[in-house]
């Protein structure tokens, strides 16, 4: 849990998660398919936070190490959405915490 709060103390990993939670609403159509199923792909999570390629790896790659999101490969393109079982824990957790 600890590693999973350290990863959404981030302003930007947090506004990553926010997006992912309604990816439709928030980036654009993709070629490979349905952004609720296999995911958002890190060009389009790049663009919309302004990161260069290597900033928004690595905060995805903290998210991903966190559980907190699951990753799609299709060809050369990762695809990234949100791990809804390990936030639902998560947030159960705190609440018995907190």
């Amino acid at each position: 849990m600890v590693d999973q709060l350290k990863a959404l103390a981030n302003d930007t990993r947090l506004q990553i998660m926010a997006w992912l939670r309604e990816p439709a609403t928030h980036f654009p159509a993709q070629a490979h398919g349905d952004p609720v199923g296999i995911g958002v792909c890190v060009s389009h999570i790049q663009h919309k936070a302004g990161l260069s390629p290597s900033t928004a790896s690595t905060h995805l790659a903290i998210l991903q190490r966190a559980d907190l999101v699951r990753t799609t490969r299709i060809g050369k393109w990762t695809y990234y959405r949100r791990n809804e079982a390990a936030i639902t824990i998560l947030l159960d957790d705190m609440s018995r915490m907190v």
